[in-house]
């Protein structure tokens, strides 16, 4: 039983395994989720020409005062999950509001990421990527609240799924439940409108698949925006919970 509600933001990248990870937060008894609130705000604020632009900002909240308003506001369940885009948090917005929050973080090998980025947008910079907003902003967290919020790759989620989200409830301080584990197939009323053009693999997938190395080709472009968000990904991978023990 939980003294006082918990809200947990996720802050990951793209093509991170993010939606998987909601899923498993999604299957829990205790938790509601939260699909990417601040991207509407995202796509008014950047002028981002995002696939399903228009659908986005009609169908979901486009000011960001309102959607922090509603994410620090009464919860219906003792967990709230927030899967995050970290190039969401824009500088534009206000920070205060996460102090109310416990923060985590998902991270993958920006080689990997970019390839599956590419096959969903035609360029792809370094900010889209997020990776330096993430470091930035794990940075930032620990300076102004004195926060080492725990890291978890992607690779580790699918190599050893238990291990790290046991590690991972633990570093929130949330019970660990195995139905973190599995999931029905299919889309969910939690998706955003966006599901359809981002979410066919979750579609397709009941848990967290194990991971299946390939060989990745980058064009030179993205090879140049690999290299530049080189630093950001050492940075967070060095600190990143182990299944079993602690940050390496």
């Amino acid at each position: 039983m939980f003294q006082k509600p918990v809200r947990i933001a996720m802050w990951s990248c793209s093509r991170n395994l993010s939606t998987a990870m909601m899923r498993a937060w999604g299957s829990r008894g205790d938790t509601v989720v939260l699909d990417e609130p601040l991207y509407a705000p995202w796509l008014k604020l950047s002028g981002a020409q995002h696939p399903l632009r228009d659908e986005i900002l009609a169908h979901h909240e486009p000011d960001w005062t309102r959607v922090v308003d509603a994410l620090c506001g009464p919860q219906p369940a003792p967990v709230l999950y927030e899967k995050h885009i970290s190039k969401h948090l824009r500088p534009e917005l206000d920070r205060g509001w996460l102090a109310t929050h416990r923060h985590a973080f998902l991270v993958r090998d920006p080689v990997p990421m970019l390839a599956s980025f590419a096959r969903k947008l035609e360029e792809v910079t370094v900010e889209e990527t997020g990776l330096p907003q993430q470091a930035e902003l794990w940075r930032w967290l620990k300076a102004e609240h004195g926060v080492e919020a725990p890291i978890v790759d992607s690779r580790d989620v699918q190599q050893n799924p238990e291990g790290t989200l046991r590690r991972l409830c633990a570093a929130l301080d949330v019970p660990w439940d195995p139905a973190m584990l599995s999931w029905a197939p299919g889309l969910r009323p939690t998706d955003g409108i966006w599901a359809p053009h981002w979410y066919d693999g979750v579609v397709r997938s009941t848990g967290f698949a194990p991971h299946q190395p390939r060989d990745v080709v980058l064009t030179d472009a993205l090879r140049e925006v690999a290299d530049a968000c080189q630093p950001a990904w050492t940075f967070l991978h060095a600190r990143r919970l182990l299944p079993g023990g602690g940050p390496r």
